[in-house]
């Protein structure tokens, strides 16, 4: 978010990051935009949460041992690089170590579902081999 001075981020978690109040997602803040929202704009709930259309999603976590680095690994990275040309303009990649456990999120949105699973699979075997 801050790389792309976005001030509205979330995760599938459900975690809903407001940069203007917060620095960590606040369920209570999100809740009173959402309310304030419908107060200002007189639509249901129902009609302000379908602003676009969802494409397939798919998230894989990979366990690495303490101490390795896999995502330095020249192969990941080239996997990751190729993944982001493949879906450039039909989706996403999004890889990050857990801040909390020593896993490799591998997260990736697309229009295509087959071609989705070919990306998101090709990374995690890459990232696994550099475990």
């Amino acid at each position: 978010m801050r790389e792309g001075g976005f001030n509205l981020g979330g995760e599938q978690s459900g975690h809903i990051v407001m940069t203007d109040y917060a620095t960590t997602g606040d369920g209570l803040v999100a809740a009173m935009q959402v309310l304030g929202a419908m107060a200002e704009t007189g639509r249901a709930a129902s009609e302000l949460v379908t602003q676009f259309e969802p494409v397939p999603q798919m998230l894989k976590n990979v366990r690495y041992a303490a101490g390795a680095d896999p995502l330095a690994a020249e192969p990941v990275k080239r996997m990751i690089a190729d993944a982001e040309a493949r879906l450039a303009g039909s989706g996403r990649v999004l890889i990050r170590k857990s801040g909390t456990e020593p896993l490799i999120r591998v997260m990736a949105e697309a229009e295509d579902e087959t071609v989705l699973r070919e990306v998101v699979d090709g990374i995690v075997a890459a990232v696994e081999r550099a475990a």
